[in-house]
């Protein structure tokens, strides 16, 4: 299995309710295959999304980010339009990083004429459709940077909060592992590996590896120049 996930995101000037209010888009790109069966590669559903940040002080932080999961018709996207909020607490004191993070997502479509990632259990009444389920992830990260690099144990939780047709099995399943980066200035790379600890329904334990480039455009761009100095004439 292969993910590429470009994210854009956008920091505004904008501060309501004391919080810095941000934009994110994203459109993942995912490829999914069984030894000597079915492979299948394409687009995941579009993500467009606004999210408010607030700076608790103390080297805390809590952001609240809504946005979608567009339907998209592809053979490894969800058949459902996705309402999906995420709630984020971090303590980034001292080279620190301690953050959970919640992530509710609620399926516009519970059942569809179409199966895509998620295929309804097999019956007369649903031969051929897909099921997309109510979900809930958690996700976990205990890190500490040594100069440029850093290093932090990481944690994921996922499961199914509904059941779209009589028979569905929901899905759920821990892992966890660990992450080792490094920053290079211009960019910051990371990468980490998990593995799960429990699963249930999913049809076995899978190890994941992962890659993270981030990449200011402000060291694409340069800063953004200085305001003018403002001159009264009198």
């Amino acid at each position: 299995m292969g993910v590429t996930i470009p994210v854009v995101a956008w920091s505004t000037p904008w501060t309501p309710f004391g919080a810095r209010l941000q934009f994110l888009g994203a459109w993942p790109a995912l490829e999914a295959g069984v030894n000597n069966t079915t492979y299948h590669a394409g687009l995941y559903n579009p993500l467009v999304s606004g999210q408010l940040a607030w700076d608790l002080g103390m080297g805390w932080g809590f952001s609240y980010l809504l946005g979608a999961y567009i339907d998209y018709h592809g053979p490894t996207a969800w058949s459902s339009t996705s309402i999906n909020q995420r709630f984020a607490l971090s303590y980034t004191g001292y080279d620190w990083n301690l953050t959970a993070n919640v992530i509710w997502g609620i399926q516009l479509d519970q059942v569809t004429d179409r199966p895509q990632v998620s295929l309804c259990p097999v019956s007369a009444a649903f031969p051929f459709n897909g099921c997309n389920p109510d979900f809930v992830n958690v996700d976990l990260t205990v890190g500490k940077k040594f100069g440029k690099w850093q290093v932090a144990w990481v944690g994921y939780y996922s499961t199914d909060v509904s059941t779209p047709v009589p028979g569905y099995a929901k899905q759920s399943q821990f892992a966890m592992g660990g992450l080792l980066g490094y920053d290079f200035g211009p960019l910051v790379l990371q990468g980490w590996l998990t593995s799960d600890v429990y699963e249930r329904n999913y049809g076995g334990h899978d190890i994941r590896g992962w890659m993270r480039i981030v990449l200011p455009l402000a060291s694409v761009f340069g800063p953004p120049p200085a305001p003018a100095p403002m001159v009264r004439k009198y």
